[in-house]
């Protein structure tokens, strides 16, 4: 078997041992003799999972004890309604419907997150990034905040864009939500700074169909009367997330992934192992006359390297090469073009490496 280097935008290439350790657990977990795919969500076997999971998950964070962990189902696009119909009625007073929030846009999902959340109340769009085509993050001071606002939403990092938070704004008294999905846990945060992180899993967390939330307590209790009851976090929070069926070998796949960042030095350490790739990447994308990158210098994610080829017509003709030296999922959203390198968590150093020796020999051949 060779593995390859997938540089896919999710689902995404995950930790060989992880995978080795899910195939060697498959049939029978810790001598249960069945699948954790067979058991029973309130059986003991899966409670312990699910606990050890929740655990490692906030002593990875640094999670406070007044911030509830959840295990939903639905990915990001379903917290693009889900946040708005537990939070957006705030402002307006419990149970009203048209209540405020700031949509602050950096790319293509924080613009659908936008678009999501005007159903369920009003948005306002306190600064964007478009007319610039989202290459860079609009300044802080240049954000025109509603003081009435139930919440400011932010996307983290924009995959298609390639655009990072690399800081994160002051925004007063109101409860700051974040969309954290491609790059949750490839970094130290303060969690205090949020009062509501999302991320679906199959980025840097494990395999797609969980979303980890994370929601301080005070903004419990404040759901639509509209909000299905599944996607209430109140009651989600109470029931230990699981008011409905969670999704449970996604849930073990997670903390499988937890415990695997635990082993390999915490969240500093991944931090400083992705910064190492990313800066092998630009530093090549930035001498080369051949390829370049377009987001500004400073706002550029460590997570999703957007890339252009001098001339467009090589295009396929790189990908072809890139798929035979074992390299895939290399071409960019079809939204903007061009290539797209995810160097997620789990993205080795030596693929990294790998792509840039690819690159300067295509450059070489075709310059």
């Amino acid at each position: 078997m060779t593995r390859v280097f997938n540089f896919s935008p999710g689902p995404a290439t995950l930790p060989e041992a992880v995978l080795r350790q899910a195939a060697d657990e498959m049939l029978d977990w810790h001598g249960s003799g069945m699948s954790v795919m067979e058991m029973s969500h309130r059986g003991k076997e899966f409670i312990a999972i699910h606990a050890e999971a929740e655990q490692l998950a906030r002593e990875l964070l640094g999670i406070p004890q007044n911030y509830k962990v959840l295990f939903m189902q639905g990915g990001a696009i379903g917290e693009n309604a889900i946040v708005p119909l537990n939070l957006i009625g705030r402002s307006a007073g419990s149970g009203q419907a048209r209540g405020k929030a700031d949509y602050v846009v950096t790319g293509d999902w924080s613009k659908k997150s936008a678009k999501e959340a005007a159903k369920y109340g009003t948005v306002n769009i306190a600064a964007s990034g478009e007319a610039g085509k989202f290459m860079s993050i609009p300044k802080r001071a240049d954000w025109k905040l509603d003081t009435g606002a139930s919440y400011v939403h932010i996307c983290s990092n924009e995959t298609i864009g390639g655009v990072q938070f690399h800081s994160f704004p002051d925004v007063g008294n109101v409860p700051l939500v974040a969309d954290m999905s491609s790059d949750i846990m490839s970094r130290p945060i303060d969690v205090n700074r949020f009062g509501l992180i999302y991320a679906g899993a199959q980025k840097n967390m494990g395999p797609s169909g969980v979303t980890l939330v994370v929601v301080r307590d005070d903004l419990l209790g404040h759901a639509l009367p509209a909000c299905p009851s599944a996607f209430d976090y109140k009651l989600q929070a109470e029931s230990d997330s699981m008011f409905n069926t969670p999704p449970t070998y996604s849930i073990y796949i997670a903390g499988l992934v937890f415990k695997h960042m635990k082993q390999q030095g915490g969240l500093k350490a991944i931090e400083e192992h992705n910064r190492a790739k990313a800066k092998i990447l630009y530093d090549y994308l930035d001498e080369s006359k051949f390829f370049r990158n377009p987001v500004a210098k400073e706002d550029r994610s460590l997570m999703n390297v957007p890339f252009k080829l001098k001339d467009e017509a090589l295009d396929d003709s790189f990908l072809r090469g890139a798929q035979a030296r074992g390299m895939i999922q290399l071409k960019g959203h079809r939204s903007v073009g061009g290539m797209r390198a995810s160097i997620y968590n789990a993205m080795p150093v030596e693929g990294v490496k790998a792509l840039v020796a690819y690159m300067k020999d295509f450059e070489a051949q075709h310059a």
